[in-house]
């Protein structure tokens, strides 16, 4: 099936050509070193491709927030022996100063890294000057950087508007996955939101119940919905004041024939830290001093028979305080349900969002799963149903 979006395959030769690769080269950085090069290695094939086709790789990234002022502690120069380390070939950095000069040294196969978008105060505002002055540098741009492309700044889609645009082989990975999760989706589809807040969700959730056929609700935020049907939460997480709201989502799931599941046993405690006393009750039984920090195993079990009946799971966020034991034991069970429904080929299952892969980590499941964005929030306005400004500018 032809792709909506033109990908290194319709690229042609690029051998002696000049191309500019947006990438994440964001990474986590502390007393010299890079202390999780995960999305270092999410750029790999693009740029080796490429260079080993002969191209002149450039590659543009942020890093940090540097508000459109150059600052050392955010320059791309920290990041370019470790990336050399990760590529396994020669990195040369490229400063803003002299870049046409030092670019028009750069030798086919040569692969750089130019110096921290954001130090242009006209990067995050997408002004023309800022892109005509990096465009001038290569002949073709490259988007590999998902996790930008919710941001419409000059390196994530003005660059699209100037240079023949293609996407990088991470961003096309990312958007066959979301196309099988929601766009062209297997049904029945089942999505798995958690999280503390409703109120961070809400267009997440008006959107999926038009998408979905199972909305499975967990975190604090399904203690605001049990509060909209009447349930006393005791002093559980809730956000009181939008349970009107949350009653509006449930009728729309009603009218859309999408079924909504709620916990209904779920596991309490009177007070939250590490390895409480707990007990795990129906929700009704919830006592005024007590808080719901999981969902119970009853429900937990009920959940893995959902999905053993859906062809398609879209997940984001935990079901429970999973960070804190014993409160990730649900969202560890039906994260291996789905890695093993997944292995079994019955379903196809996409996850993102920093929580969710954190939790999908410490299920020992990510590996197992179709497809993990580490996008944060590109995947939540992918899963409002926005347009990302990144990738609409990628479309053929």
């Amino acid at each position: 099936m032809a792709k909506s979006f033109r990908t290194l395959d319709d690229i042609g030769d690029v051998a002696g050509k000049r191309v500019l690769v947006r990438e994440d080269l964001n990474v986590p950085f502390k007393d010299g070193q890079v202390t999780d090069d995960t999305r270092l290695r999410a750029t790999v094939a693009t740029v080796a491709e490429l260079a080993d086709k002969g191209a002149i790789v450039l590659v543009l990234a942020h890093f940090g927030r540097p508000k459109g002022q150059p600052a050392p502690e955010f320059s791309l120069a920290q990041i370019t022996r470790p990336y050399e380390n990760v590529l396994g070939r020669p990195v040369r950095f490229v400063d803003w100063a002299g870049a046409a000069e030092a670019v028009a040294t750069l030798q086919p196969g040569d692969v750089s890294v130019l110096e921290n978008t954001r130090f242009f105060a006209g990067e995050e505002k997408n002004d023309r000057e800022t892109i005509d002055r990096i465009a001038a540098l290569g002949d073709l741009y490259v988007n590999d950087a998902f996790s930008a492309a919710h941001r419409a700044h000059a390196s994530t889609a003005g660059l699209a508007q100037v240079l023949p645009a293609y996407a990088g082989r991470a961003m096309e990975a990312e958007l066959d996955a979301l196309e099988k999760a929601l766009g062209a989706s297997e049904h029945p589809v089942a999505a798995v939101v958690g999280g503390a807040k409703v109120s961070t969700k809400l267009d997440v959730l008006k959107h999926l119940v038009g998408k979905v056929d199972h909305l499975i609700i967990g975190g604090g935020m399904a203690n605001t919905f049990l509060a909209a049907r009447g349930v006393n939460v005791g002093k559980s997480l809730c956000e009181h004041d939008l349970t009107g709201t949350a009653e509006e989502i449930l009728e729309a799931a009603d009218r859309a024939g999408c079924t909504v599941h709620l916990p209904y046993d779920v596991v309490v405690a009177k007070e939250f830290r590490a390895n409480p006393p707990v007990r795990t009750v129906n929700v009704h039984e919830v006592a005024a001093d007590e808080m719901i920090l999981d969902v119970g195993p009853a429900a937990v079990e009920a959940l893995g028979d959902v999905l053993k009946t859906c062809r398609t799971l879209v997940w984001n966020g935990p079901l429970g305080a999973f960070e804190t034991p014993p409160f990730d034991a649900a969202t560890v069970a039906l994260a291996r349900t789905a890695a093993a429904l997944t292995k079994e080929g019955s379903l196809v299952s996409v996850a993102g969002g920093g929580d969710t892969v954190a939790a999908l980590n410490q299920a020992g499941v990510a590996e197992q799963f179709s497809f993990v964005s580490t996008a944060g929030g590109a995947f939540l306005e992918w899963m409002e149903g926005r347009e990302l400004p990144g990738v609409a500018a990628l479309q053929r």
